[in-house]
């Protein structure tokens, strides 16, 4: 779903662990990592998208994970000139998220990254919650860490409890 000023509607996902590291994906055939994340189909609802997304690139069921947190609102990137598809329509200029904290409440082991017939990933592993703001692909920097920013108070508070 693209709307009318050009961004597709996708869910982002941070996934941590009791730790509080983060699951760091790299994608399929690439030197490129980040979280998983994927579009909202039309009719279905953030919520929805996020667990077909956290299925389609971990494996993981809705059982396996506790929802923390969302954002409370759409964070924006776009994507450079240079990568926009001029011929597709709706022309898209980048994505608006909804992004979604999510604790594994199951063992590592039940990743499973080949879950569906088109893996979005290769390799996984836990790196430390800021590390994906420094890492990820320049274009989406900012969203890592305005999203990053806004769970890190539920990080807190559930060390403190």
């Amino acid at each position: 779903m693209i709307d009318e000023d050009g961004f597709r509607a996708n869910v982002g996902i941070i996934l941590c662990n009791c730790d509080g590291k983060v699951f760091w994906g790299r994608r399929l055939g690439q030197e490129s990592w980040q979280f998983p994340q994927g579009g909202i189909d039309q009719g279905e609802s953030a919520l929805d998208a996020m667990y077909r997304e956290l299925h389609e690139e971990t494996g993981l069921q809705r059982n396996q994970v506790e929802v923390m947190g969302q954002t409370r609102g759409w964070l924006r990137y776009r994507i450079p000139h240079y990568m926009i598809r001029r011929r597709s329509r709706p022309l898209c200029i980048g994505q608006k998220q909804r992004w979604f904290l999510l604790r594994m409440l199951c063992r590592d082991g039940d990743v499973n990254l080949q879950a569906t017939p088109k893996p979005e990933f290769d390799h996984w592993e836990w790196v430390d919650y800021w590390t994906p703001a420094q890492q990820v692909v320049f274009f989406k920097r900012k969203v890592y860490r305005r999203a990053l920013n806004e769970f890190a108070v539920l990080l807190e508070s559930r060390k403190d409890a």
